[in-house]
């Protein structure tokens, strides 16, 4: 099954836009291999994709689930109206090929040539400075392996970041932990929500009226 899903994801355009309903291109294409998802579910991939994906699994050409959205034939990539960014890095948290540069409260600018034309970044923009431009000079298909790329690094890259803080939560937990064992009363409210609670209280109470 994992053989047939690896060949089944090489297929894929790697855009990572979701429109199949799963989350990437991977898990799409392991529900594709397991008999749970249709092979017209993806409209990057158009006509040829959905005939490629009948070829390999054997199973009829069906036109595109429209529920997925149409068949998209041209390559799109986003495009930043700078002036109007407010720099609030939320189309950088749902680019999925890492293809947004920018810093918190400071312009964002699209890396062209990165952009998967996913359209994840629209929804998310809460001023609308984002459009989606053609760009017939950017072949989609040739840049499937480079977008599978992009993404596996930035999930690697998050994961990371997910374990530096959970190693960091924990680290802090057991340094306040040896402190209150050690006597330091000072502590113990970090520690204990109630005792933290409990404590805020006792130092509103004892302020002056």
């Amino acid at each position: 099954m994992s053989l047939l899903a690896d060949r089944i994801d090489a297929l894929l355009p790697q855009t990572q836009c979701q429109r199949c309903g799963y989350p990437a291109c991977r898990p799409y294409a392991e529900a594709v291999a397991e008999g749970t998802a249709g092979i017209n579910q993806c409209p990057p991939g158009g006509d040829e994709g959905i005939a490629a994906l009948a070829e390999l699994t054997g199973r009829p050409v069906t036109a595109m689930n429209p529920a997925n959205g149409a068949p998209i034939t041209q390559s799109f990539v986003a495009v930043i109206d700078e002036p109007v960014c407010i720099g609030c890095t939320k189309c950088i948290q749902v680019c999925p090929t890492d293809a947004i540069l920018g810093a918190s409260q400071r312009m964002h600018s699209v890396i062209a040539a990165e952009c998967s034309g996913c359209e994840l970044c629209i929804p998310a923009c809460p001023v609308d400075c984002i459009a989606m431009v053609e760009a017939p000079q950017l072949s989609m298909p040739a840049r499937a392996p480079q977008f599978r790329r992009r993404y596996e690094q930035r999930e690697r890259r998050l994961a990371r970041l997910a374990e530096q803080r959970r190693s960091s939560h924990e680290q802090r937990k057991a340094m306040l932990k040896a402190r209150a064992s050690a006597g330091d009363p000072s502590e113990a409210p970090a520690l204990d929500p109630v005792a933290r609670a409990l404590a805020a209280a006792r130092a509103k109470a004892a302020k002056p009226q």
